[in-house]
């Protein structure tokens, strides 16, 4: 049986659970399930390029959502991630991660202000400093699309 670790500290918990690798589905333990594939296969499902890809993005535009709202600015951030499969120096798999994070410019916002405001972002979002500082991981501050 499993022994579900405590963490004092913590303030939320998620367990996510996989029992069938790629082709199946994936869960959040008593709350959702969703189909998986691999992205190789054609066969509908989300893979974990998507989730990370996801993960990132909401996790890092809701951030700099606060970090608006702590400087009284409007809500006016967009985060994109791209993903890449590729492969790494042994023949295995790695995942290349891009995120473009649109910081608009306005009279309240320079681009020293968003630089800030994306470096602040970048320190506090559990998502970005869990695969922040990796090689193979790049983030790109824009002001427009």
């Amino acid at each position: 049986m499993f022994q579900e670790k405590s963490h004092p500290t913590a303030t939320y918990h998620t367990a996510a659970l996989n029992r069938t690798g790629v082709n199946g589905e994936s869960e959040i333990i008593d709350e959702q399930r969703f189909p998986i594939s691999s992205p190789n296969n054609p066969v509908t499902g989300a893979n974990p390029e998507q989730f990370l890809g996801l993960a990132l993005a909401t996790c890092l535009n809701a951030t700099l959502e606060s970090i608006e709202k702590m400087n009284e600015l409007p809500h006016t951030s967009e985060v994109r991630v791209d993903v890449y499969q590729a492969p790494d120096v042994h023949n295995d798999l790695m995942f290349l991660v891009d995120a473009t994070i649109l910081i608009p410019l306005t009279d309240a916002v320079n681009g020293r202000k968003a630089k800030a405001m994306l470096e602040l972002a970048e320190r506090r979002c559990p998502v970005a400093k869990l695969v922040g500082d990796k090689e193979n991981v790049t983030f790109q501050l824009v002001h427009e699309w």
